[in-house]
């Protein structure tokens, strides 16, 4: 029987255009790029050259501190261009995907015969292991560091989530097998929501999460479950298709990496899902799907942790939504915040939305406010389901004092799980950022 794990703290942002329970069918164009910057923690190192014919599965750069850490091309083709940025930093590598695709075939296996470094090796040989995180620091993980656990959050609660649910109807068999493989390596806890239909899956110790966002944030799942001490090591898979994919390889022995894809956000005409695979150009999608005379905000995953992209850019390699929201700098608002603002959303009672009950919300891309000096009011308390003192950790960041960061329980977070208190934030503060810089600081200083 599943662990019941309830959660008070949280908010829940109620959002238009979430995404139908349908699929569309899009043909692509044959553009794909995958985008080092995907996989945090990872300095590329391209082993493939401009022209080089490549198939699915084959490397495209490898990480330079662990070489034995491949990433996988999605498709076969030729690769078009390798496209660097200043100081030559790889900003992603180009693949023409054939017409006929072909993989490298790996050899289908029976994971409940296999030991956890066969596992390994066979993931790392397939261009996948990369996909897999760590905390601390949270980023891609070493496959020399054998962890304490492995987590997996198989929640999307962010606001216009996509519906994993949804996404792994038809796909149990393989999800059951990335579980099994995950779980030769070290004991398997999954993160599910209420009623999920995966809270009977084998081989692993079942955790379903009541509460409001972030309760499927991994890092929240972690520190509820078993938190992260100072030289531990726990391996995260926030993003549960990584689940998928790992399944297909053992089942298939071939490199799938297909994932469905909510188009969402109140600017999109029919908010669906689609099938892409990882790094495709986002053009093909996006065309005709909005209004294009509009100002909007183009977003390569959720509104919260996502990053702004074009039509031009590529599905991301944990991106499982392209939201399109209103940019808002053409809002012409009279009056400004004198008005009562009916129709937009506040988390205390500023405006007043919160007389209308539950409401979804047409929220632009605004900050509405400027940075200014941190106030201890809180907030960040109110939307942080972990036992740490979240404002004090970021004023310990911010001041550099690591002494104090570990005291605090940075070892057992990532940017994502400070996305809500970033939202709420009264002083408009980059938190993420914040985050994300205060843990690679640390990591160099500990490596």
């Amino acid at each position: 029987m599943a662990n019941v794990i309830k959660l008070n703290k949280g908010l829940d942002i109620n959002l238009k255009g979430q995404a139908e329970e349908k699929k569309i069918q899009l043909k692509s164009n044959g553009k794909f790029a995958l985008v080092p910057d995907d996989f945090e923690g990872v300095t590329p190192k391209v082993v493939v050259r401009e022209g080089d014919k490549v198939k699915a599965g084959e490397a495209l750069f490898v990480n330079k501190q662990y070489p034995e850490v491949k990433f996988a091309s999605p498709v076969s083709g030729t690769v078009s261009a390798v496209v660097r940025g200043e100081r030559r930093k790889v900003l992603c590598v180009k693949v023409d995907a054939d017409a006929q695709q072909s993989y490298v075939d790996f050899g289908k296996k029976d994971v409940s015969k296999l030991a956890g470094d066969q596992v390994i090796t066979a993931l790392l040989d397939a261009g996948i292991f990369g996909y897999i995180n760590q905390l601390p620091y949270a980023v891609s993980t070493n496959p020399s560091v054998k962890p304490k656990a492995i987590f997996v959050s198989a929640l999307r609660d962010k606001p216009l989530a996509a519906s994993f649910e949804y996404e792994v109807e038809g796909q149990m068999d393989d999800f059951q097998t990335g579980i099994t493989a995950l779980s030769r390596i070290a004991n398997v806890n999954l993160g599910v929501g209420v009623g999920s239909k995966l809270a009977g899956i084998q081989d692993a110790e079942v955790f379903v999460f009541d509460g409001k966002c972030p309760a499927g944030n991994v890092g929240v799942q972690v520190n509820n479950i078993d938190p992260v001490n100072k030289g531990e090591v726990v391996w995260t898979i926030g993003d549960p298709t990584v689940v998928l994919f790992i399944g297909r390889l053992f089942n298939t022995g071939k490199v799938d990496l297909k994932r469905t894809v909510a188009l969402c956000g109140s600017e999109v005409k029919s908010p669906a899902y689609v099938d892409m695979l990882v790094g495709e150009e986002l053009s093909t999608l996006l065309s005709n799907s909005y209004d294009a005379s509009k100002s909007v905000r183009i977003i390569n995953g959720n509104v919260l942790t996502g990053m702004p992209t074009t039509k031009e850019g590529f599905l991301g390699a944990h991106t499982s939504e392209i939201t399109v929201i209103p940019e808002g700098n053409d809002a012409d608002e009279m009056l400004g915040w004198i008005l009562p603002r009916f129709k937009q959303f506040s988390v205390n009672r500023s405006y007043f939305s919160w007389l209308c009950g539950k409401k979804d919300y047409a929220l632009d891309a605004r900050i509405k406010g400027g940075e200014r000096h941190m106030i201890m009011s809180g907030e960040y308390d109110k939307v942080l389901p972990m036992d740490i003192y979240g404002e004090y950790l970021i004023k310990a960041i911010i001041a550099g004092d690591i002494d104090r960061q570990e005291a605090l329980g940075i070892y057992e977070v990532s940017p994502e799980d400070f996305a809500l208190a970033e939202f709420v934030d009264s002083s408009k503060l980059e938190l993420q950022r914040i985050v994300r810089e205060g843990l690679n600081i640390l990591r160099k200083e500990n490596s």
